[in-house]
């Protein structure tokens, strides 16, 4: 540990040149994970801020934006399976918001039925969580400044009907660039034109106890024309369409991917660069009756050393950069785990790097220190 200290700090240019590369590279990696992260999460984020277990939507629907009607009595015939509790009917699509200013935009506004449970914003009378606002509507904070609504109650216009927006919400930002807005189910109806008999989707909440998948199973039988999806799998498929099927997600996930592999060849090239440089070291280390063994150890120490050091400083600089891009990326997120998951990587890649070293300084000649 001494003598790998001694190497590095006997080049501290060298030294602080490593550390920066790996602390970019780390940054690179976690900061592009939490921009991929917060996509995916965005992306699924209305399907599992609910207390719903089990999701009802057309065949062949992809996510929760693109829904497609499905007959209203869908319903009755969920309610019907054993296990059930409720079944609330959701419905979400585009249309026009106009504010106070007379100013008009695009929107998506999502409508569900008191009972959603969980997170699931809905514009609720009281704590009870049982009746809701009529012609009310809630907005993110990330779009209240663009959609007009600097406080609440705001008087405004949806598709040409009456509204007000009533509460500012934290965490539903939106990922499309069209703000999303929050109402009770059967206004959405009536701003969004749909017909009593449909619905887009069917969020059902199982009773304690009860089994998702067997509830699944049986609901799925019953419904035969619809797609039956547990809360995670419904989730899942929204988020794979938008990373996989859409120029924005592939963006983000080519960009993590080669943030991953920059890092790898950064953090490759200056551990492979250190030791290049202390070859003299070793030489003079196995002239004297060094063993291979420590020889390896004192390579992979001043690899896991600057590893270490790297990673800490890159996953402290990631933290104030997501809390500065939140005005304008409301939903980039860095769950727990990866920054955890980067030190893993960061320092697999620094003892991996240091592989290529350790062979070249095990093959140095121990004559060669000798030489003039």
């Amino acid at each position: 540990m001494k003598l790998a200290w001694s190497n590095l700090l006997h080049d501290r240019l060298r030294f602080l040149v490593t550390i920066i590369g790996i602390t970019f590279a780390v940054f690179l990696m976690v900061f592009q994970g939490s921009l991929l992260a917060g996509f995916m999460r965005a992306a699924s984020r209305p399907i599992e801020a609910s207390d719903a277990q089990i999701w009802i939507t057309a065949r062949g629907v992809q996510c929760f934006e693109y829904a497609t009607p499905i007959p209203s009595r869908y319903r009755d015939l969920a309610y019907s399976c054993s296990g059930v509790q409720s079944v609330q009917r959701v419905v979400g699509a585009f249309t026009q918001w106009k504010g106070p200013s007379g100013a008009a935009q695009l929107v998506f506004l999502v409508g569900a039925e008191a009972g959603m449970g969980g997170d699931f914003p809905v514009p609720y009378v009281n704590a009870k969580r049982d009746t809701l606002l009529p012609e009310s509507v809630l907005v993110d904070v990330s779009n209240a400044a663009d959609l007009e609504v600097t406080s609440v109650p705001v008087y405004l216009e949806v598709n040409k009907g009456r509204a007000r927006a009533v509460g500012i919400l934290d965490g539903f930002g939106t990922f499309l660039g069209t703000p999303y807005t929050y109402t009770g189910y059967w206004d959405a109806v009536k701003y969004l034109g749909v017909r009593p008999e449909e619905t887009a989707m069917l969020a059902v909440i199982l009773r304690p106890g009860s089994d998702a998948k067997s509830a699944k199973q049986e609901i799925a039988a019953r419904l035969p024309d619809a797609d039956v999806w547990t809360r995670d799998e419904f989730a899942f498929r929204s988020q794979k369409f938008w990373i996989i099927k859409t120029g924005a997600g592939g963006a983000l996930l080519t960009a993590a991917l080669l943030g991953f592999v920059v890092g790898l060849v950064v953090v490759s090239q200056n551990i492979y660069a250190t030791t290049m440089e202390n070859l003299e070291e070793y030489a003079t280390l196995t002239a004297m009756g060094a063993s291979r063994g420590y020889i390896r150890r004192v390579v992979i120490t001043q690899a896991l050393v600057s590893g270490v050091i790297g990673c800490a400083l890159g996953i402290a600089l990631v933290f104030p950069a997501t809390r500065g891009v939140k005005g304008f990326i409301s939903w980039v997120h860095t769950p727990w785990w990866l920054p955890v998951a980067m030190i893993c990587v960061g320092l697999l890649m620094c003892c991996l790097a240091s592989v290529v070293s350790i062979r070249k300084a095990l093959s140095v000649e121990p004559a060669k220190v000798f030489r003039a």
